[in-house]
């Protein structure tokens, strides 16, 4: 077994995992609070007002980064869950269901600015669009599967529960991404493109981007703490937990 395999499988040891994400959690910080602000600089005071929109339009920094979080947080939830449902390793379990309150977070600020940013544009607050629809059904499949992992006392079997729920919701991220190009929908319609050149000017890109980057290191820095809690919480009587309590050395 080569050393990335030795490593990969170390990670699904529960002490193990809890000593590397302590590592790793404040340069994830450290490198998502220094993208924002960044980015945040670049979006607020360097990129020029909108032809269209005004000064309106700086909210996309904050509202685009949190919409695509929304479905890579799902993502990855879905497939950790997925692994989950299979093989049944913990650290799988945890993975899926700490991410879920991440996601819904970001999910919950993606439709609190697009509705702040609807109302100067439409009009309105909400309107029953494609995109505002899926996505606000994509918040209650997040909270349907907290929900569900915290009904059972049993955290491994509400985290089974939860996984296959997860896996279903699953067939909703093609519909949130796709909804502008297969309806008729009040939202813009898709200006960055992997592939191609994309309509958004250079000045109003980069810092997207970085905004975007930042809110992934923010994702696993957020991960890793709280999969940190919630290991300590699921190994209880463990003999690694007691010597992390004492200030011991934990060895995975």
């Amino acid at each position: 077994m080569n050393a990335f395999k030795l490593w990969y499988h170390k990670l699904g040891s529960p002490p193990y995992f809890y000593v590397f994400a302590g590592y790793i959690q404040p340069w994830l910080w450290t490198i998502a609070i220094v993208l924002a602000l960044l980015g945040l600089y670049g979006g607020l005071v360097l990129a020029p007002p909108d032809a269209l929109q005004g000064d309106a339009f700086r909210i996309i920094f904050v509202h685009v980064p949190a919409a695509w979080m929304s479905l890579f947080v799902y993502g990855v939830m879905a497939v950790s869950a997925f692994v989950a449902v299979i093989w049944r390793p913990k650290m799988a379990e945890v993975l899926a269901m700490e991410s879920a309150p991440i996601g819904a977070a970001f999910t919950l600020i993606a439709l609190i600015t697009g509705s702040l940013w609807g109302k100067p544009m439409w009009g309105t607050y909400w309107t029953w669009d494609a995109r505002l629809t899926s996505e606000l059904v994509l918040f209650f499949i997040y909270l349907g599967v907290i929900g569900l992992y915290h009904a059972f006392d049993d955290p491994r079997q509400g985290a089974r529960a939860a996984s296959f729920l997860a896996m279903i919701g699953a067939v909703n991220l093609p519909i949130v991404h796709y909804s502008v190009v297969w309806w008729n929908t009040l939202h813009q319609g898709t200006t960055v493109r992997y592939f191609g050149p994309s309509s958004i000017a250079p000045s109003m890109l980069w810092p997207l981007l970085l905004m975007t980057i930042a809110a992934k290191f923010y994702y696993g820095a957020s991960l890793m703490g709280r999969s940190r809690v919630a290991l300590l919480d699921l190994e209880r009587g463990k003999d690694w937990v007691a010597d992390e309590v004492r200030g011991g050395d934990v060895h995975g």
